[in-house]
Formats: structure tokens, sequence, C-alpha cells
């Protein structure tokens, strides 16, 4: 049996083709995408061909809902994959997710820190783009379900304080923070509001008329839930808040932190204990390479006089917005220029530049991706924070863009909606240490192409790594030995050159999304070493396009799919025998 699931491999597991499917998995495939239609009313709108008009159904009820169906398509899936089948891997990563989210009732602390419910709608009005009349009222049906929305998470959260599943008080004032900058006087000001600010020229004016009026109604309301969970949140939830950083000493929570951590890093096969071991040689190998670069500067002093010179001297940072975001654009065209020699294919989406939406800024990262939609044609979003400029330094803009545009995030989401003869599951599928694995990678390459020129580029390069490395001691540290929020900083405060602000809301995030942060190292890791692997048996027929183009080409896959495809195509130029496909 392994020498035909071998062989399997070698001719098929590179590119399963849809005829191809066994005839179960087809139905149980259509049957999935119904079942995330049920679920999720943005694919819902998608799928009918107009704009979304209502947020999810997050109450227990559903959620047992979901639970049951998706057991039922758990076991469809097993009773018809055949081995290697990429679509049947996902699905039961999917499903299972979906089944232990329910029953460990994870709805009971709807956010993490610098995403959650209360950032949904403002991000929604980013996105949105109001047309006619058709688009204009689902927005504004949208707004007057925020009400609904907020209260099923306000009574999830109930639930929570009832049964001690209840999050820290610092995740917790950046989401009010949030919260409030959304409670405008003058509703017209609000960023709900947005997408109704360019209504058409086309519009006739009754509609317009009466858009902006029920526009304005809705608005109103759903800044009303937002002053109600404000109120909420100050006085029922805040004097409750556990008191341990991290999820370890809440009632199951390190088992909760264990199916996190096999959660995100996908598949690779790691206990806490096993991360935590490895963030701190990565740290050590890190540490190393940082202090070369700092010698080889000419700079006079110690790491820690090195760290505060990079911190404090005005010339690493921008003066204005305007020019940061100029910076971020002209360091995107560079990593543009190099992506010909790294990779045979490139995606046929572009991108943009914009800046993180003032509003949620305070409390976000320092830059993200929003993906695009190939099938309107509208680009993906490169963001970058232009809240607090002394806090984001220049030195590390080449990486933060390689990871967040491209080589990166960018280039890896949108080939992936390019996926020919792929479920649109596969195309939306999103394991953390391959997307985060792969940013982390990319910002790598950037490296290998010469882009780090300066010591100080070369150190915020490794400093950003070396942020990755400590996420692995301080995420392993938080919710599974039960450290403090100060104990979790020190690696961060001790061996990068990340600005204070920066390590405040990133451990921030990490304290309310256990298991998240680790993801990417454990990613990069596996992507270097299946290339190594590669290189070494393949010599000099390696190809670093071909290779590229092999690791994206399917688009996200859990990590040990991911080593059985690379393991197939070096066996297949090679002639020797591939590893068997994951069970």
């Amino acid at each position: 049996m392994r020498r035909l699931r071998a062989a399997f491999l070698a001719v098929g597991f590179l590119s399963l083709p849809a005829p191809a499917l066994a005839g179960g998995m087809a139905q149980v495939i259509a049957d999935y995408e119904a079942y995330v239609r049920a679920h999720d009313p943005v694919e819902k709108a998608r799928h009918e061909v107009r704009a979304p008009d209502r947020w999810a159904n997050v109450t227990p009820v559903a959620a047992e809902a979901r639970k049951a169906r998706a057991h039922a398509l758990l076991a469809r899936v097993s009773a018809s994959a055949v081995p290697g089948d990429v679509d049947a891997a996902i699905l039961r990563r999917l499903l299972t997710a979906d089944m232990l989210a329910a029953q460990h009732d994870e709805a009971r602390i709807p956010f993490t820190g610098d995403w959650g419910f209360q950032a949904e709608p403002a991000f929604a009005a980013l996105e949105t783009e109001v047309n006619s009349v058709e688009s204009a009222e689902a927005w504004i049906a949208r707004l007057n379900d925020v009400p609904r929305y907020f209260a099923e998470h306000e009574a999830n959260m109930r639930r929570g304080l009832a049964t001690g599943w209840i999050a820290h008080g610092d995740p917790l004032n950046t989401v009010i923070e949030q919260i409030r900058a959304q409670i405008k006087a003058d509703p017209l000001t609000s960023d709900l509001y947005t997408p109704l600010r360019t209504l058409p020229d086309t519009l006739d004016p009754v509609d317009r008329a009466r858009i902006v009026y029920r526009g304005r109604e809705a608005t109103v309301k759903a800044i009303g839930a937002y002053q109600r969970m404000l109120s909420f949140l100050e006085t029922d939830y805040a004097p409750k808040v556990r008191a341990g950083a991290g999820i370890a000493g809440l009632p199951g929570g390190r088992e909760a932190y264990a199916r996190a951590v096999e959660f995100h890093t996908a598949g690779a096969g790691y206990t806490p204990d096993q991360i935590h071991a490895l963030g701190q040689d990565e740290v050590a190998r890190i540490r190393a390479e940082m202090e070369t670069v700092i010698r080889d500067s000419g700079f006079k002093g110690d790491f820690k006089a090195f760290q505060t010179y990079l911190r404090t001297d005005p010339k690493f940072y921008a003066a204005t917005e305007t020019a940061l975001m100029q910076k971020a654009k002209q360091t995107s065209a560079r990593l543009d220029a190099i992506l010909p020699l790294y990779f045979g294919r490139l995606p046929k989406l572009g991108y943009t530049v914009e800046p993180v939406p003032a509003s949620i800024a305070p409390g976000y990262t320092s830059g993200r991706y929003v993906e695009g939609d190939p099938s309107n044609g509208k680009p993906g979003t490169y963001l970058v924070n232009t809240y607090a400029l002394n806090e984001r330094p220049l030195y590390e803009l080449i990486a933060l863009s390689a990871h967040e545009a491209v080589p990166g995030h960018h280039l890896q989401i949108a080939l992936a909606q390019e996926v020919q003869n792929a479920p649109r599951f596969r195309k939306n599928y999103y394991a953390t240490a391959f997307g985060e694995g792969w940013g982390l990678y990319a910002e790598r390459l950037a490296g290998e192409a010469g882009l780090y020129v300066s010591p100080y580029d070369k150190f915020g390069a490794l400093s950003m790594e070396m942020w990755r490395a400590c996420r692995l001691v301080a995420d392993t540290g938080l919710h599974w030995y039960g450290w403090t929020r100060a104990q979790a900083e020190q690696c961060f405060n001790e061996n990068t050159a990340l600005a204070p602000l920066n390590i405040k809301n990133e451990v921030t995030r990490y304290m309310g999304w256990p298991g998240q942060a680790v993801g990417y190292k454990i990613g990069e890791i596996k992507i270097l070493t299946l290339r190594a692997k590669a290189e070494k048996a393949l010599g000099k027929s390696f190809d670093i396009r071909a290779f590229h183009d092999l690791v994206l080409e399917q688009g996200s896959l859990p990590l040990d799919v991911l080593e059985a495809r690379v393991e197939a195509w070096i066996a297949a130029k090679s002639k020797r025998p591939a590893l068997a496909a994951p069970p």
C-alpha cells in the first residue's frame, strides 16, 4: 500500500485536476460550500451576485447547528477521499476547526485586541463600494443589523463571564479604544457611513435623497450599538477580566492552547514545549547574526546602545505620514522589480499601498495585507500604519513590505485566488503557518535579492526575524507556562529594535490570540527545510523559480501536504521514491 501511495504522489499529488475527484468528494465539496454560505452572509451574497446585507449569526444555537453539520460532512470526507487528495486534507482541517470552535465555545471571547467583531463593520465599510441603489440599500441593511450582531456577541461574552472564560484587560482596552473611535456625534463623519459618501452621479435624485436619509438613520442606529457595547464592556466586563496574561490559568486553558497551536501550525507536529525550545534556539542564532552586523557597521557601543540609537535617532523615522507612505510605495516598487528573478508565474491582480484607517490605527499592527477580488478587478491592499510616526522605523520597512505585499502575502494570496480547477474554499483557505511562514520567508528573499543594503536595513530585517523567534518563546510562555506580560515582553525588549509601542501592541495581540503568533517561524522553517532538501537532491538542476511556483501553485496548504508535494516534485525530478501522502 505504501508503494501505491508513493506512486500516486509522484504522478498525481502535484496537481489533482477536478475530473480526478472521486464522485463522492465532488458532492461533498458542493455540500461544504453550501454549508459555508449558510453561515457566512458575505459568501452567500457573493454566490447570489449581490451585496451582503447582514452579519453572521453567532448564537449558541447557530454554533451547535454548524457543529452538527460539520461532523456529518467530516464523516463523508473520510468515506469519500482518495489518498493524496488536497481538497480532502484541507476540508478535514476546516471542518475539525469548526467543530472544536463550537465544542469549546470559543465565541465567549470574540476579539483578539487588534481584530474582532468591533472592527468588522469599519473594515467592511473600507472595502464596500456603493455603485447602485441595490448596493446602497444592502449597506444600509448591514448597518441596521449591527445592533443584533453586537447583542449576540454581548450574550456570548456574558456567558464567558459566567463560566470563567474571560479576556485580559489589555486586549480589552484596545477594543474599547476602537469602539470609542466609532462613536461620533455627527453620524456623517463616522467610518460606518463611508460607503455612502461617494454615491454615483447617475443616481436618481429621489433615490439619492432617500438613501442619504436612511443611511444617516442606520448609521445612528449602529453607533447606538457601539455605545451600548461600550457601556457593557466598561461597566460589566472590565471589572472581571482575567488576572493572568495568558489562558493557561483559565478552565481548560492549556488544552485550548495546545489545540490552537496545532491549528495554527497546520500539521507541523510540534508540541508547545518543543516550540518554546525551538524559539530559544532561534533567538540565540539570530542574536549572533545581529551582533555581527553591529560590528561590521562600525558602531562603537554594545547591543543595548545600538538598540537605543535605532529607537531614538530621528533619521530612522519619517517626519510626516505622507513621507512614510511615499517611502512604503517606493519600497514596494523595488520589491516588485525583483519578482521575475524568483518566480515563473506572477499574479494578474495588482495591489495598492494605503494607510491603516485612523479609527483603528492606535492598537493596530505596523502593517497588514487585505486581499483583493479578482472577480471584479479589485486590487489587494497593503496597509501601513502611520499612527505614532516615532514608533514606525524605516529600517524595518523593506522587510515589512516584503512580508505584507510582495513577494509575501499579496503574491501568495493573489496566486491562490487564480488556482484553476479548485473549489472556492481552496482559494480562500489560509493556513497560518503556510501564509505567515511564506511572508517571513519573503523577507529573507528580499535579503537574497540584495535589498538590505545598509547595515541598518540588515539589522532591521534581523530584528523582524527575531520578532518572530521571540513569538515562539513569548506565546508559549504566556499560554502554556503562565508567564506575566513583563516576562513575555522581555525577549523583544532585549533582542529586537522594535519600537516600544510595537512591542506593547504585539504582546497585547498574543495575549488575545493564543497560538497564532507561533505559525510564522514554524512555517518559515518548514519552507526553508524543504528548499534545502530540494537543493541538495537536485544539485545544479535545482531551479529556484520552479520551486517557488511549486510551493504557491495550489494555494495555501497544511504543512504536511506541502511537504508531500515537494517530496513528490523532488522524486519526479530525481527518480527516487516519494514520501507517502499524509493520512
